[in-house]
C-alpha cells in the first residue's frame, strides 16, 4: 500500500540518475537541434551529457530525486574506456549505485511516513479495488466517483484545517 501511495505522489518523488560536470555543477537540460520550429526537443537524462554535439560532459553520477533530494556518492565515469564518438546510453556504464541510493532515499521517506490504522488502509485498498473495477467495466461512472471523492477531500481538509488547534494559533 505504501508504495501504491508513494506513485501517487507522481512527481514529487520521481528517481533519476543525475550527472555533474567537471566544475561540480548541476548542468542544465540538453537541447536538440533538430532544426527549424516553435519548440527544440530537450533532456536532463544522464546519457544526454556525452560531450558530443557541444552538449556537455558528465564526469560524475549520483541519485537524484525530483523533490531536490540528491545522492551524498558520486560515481565517476572513466572517459578513459568511454566512447566519445558514440552516445552515452550505449556505452556499459554500471547505474546500480545511483539507483540504489535513490531507492535508500525511497526507503526513508517511506519510514517517515504517518501510519495509517490498518482498519483504514483495508478501506482505502478496497476503495482502490472498487475504482480500478469500475475504471474497466464503467469509466465515467469511475470519473464521477473521483470527482465526488476529490470535492469530500477538499471539504474535509478544509474543514479539519479551520477547526484544528494549529491553525489557529498561527
Amino acid at each position: 500500500m505504501v508504495d501504491r501511495v508513494l506513485r501517487a505522489l507522481g512527481a514529487a518523488h520521481e528517481g533519476s540518475v543525475g550527472v555533474l560536470l567537471a566544475d561540480g555543477g548541476e548542468p542544465g537540460p540538453v537541447y536538440f537541434d533538430v532544426g527549424s520550429g516553435p519548440s527544440m526537443p530537450s533532456s536532463t537524462e544522464w546519457h544526454a551529457y556525452d560531450g558530443r554535439h557541444a552538449r556537455p560532459r558528465a564526469t560524475l553520477l549520483r541519485g537524484s530525486c525530483t523533490c531536490g533530494w540528491r545522492g551524498a556518492a558520486e560515481y565517476p565515469l572513466d572517459w578513459n574506456v568511454l566512447p566519445a564518438d558514440r552516445p552515452l546510453y550505449e556505452a556499459d556504464v554500471d547505474l546500480s549505485g545511483p539507483v540504489a541510493d535513490y531507492e535508500a532515499h525511497l526507503s526513508v521517506i517511506r519510514d517517515a511516513a504517518v501510519p495509517l490504522p490498518e482498519e483504514l488502509t483495508a478501506l482505502i485498498t478496497e476503495l482502490v479495488r472498487v475504482l480500478d473495477d469500475l475504471a474497466d467495466q464503467q469509466p465515467l461512472t469511475a470519473l464521477k466517483a473521483l470527482a465526488d471523492l476529490r470535492y469530500v477531500i477538499a471539504q474535509s481538509a478544509r474543514t479539519r484545517c479551520t477547526n484544528s488547534p494549529t491553525a489557529t494559533s498561527r
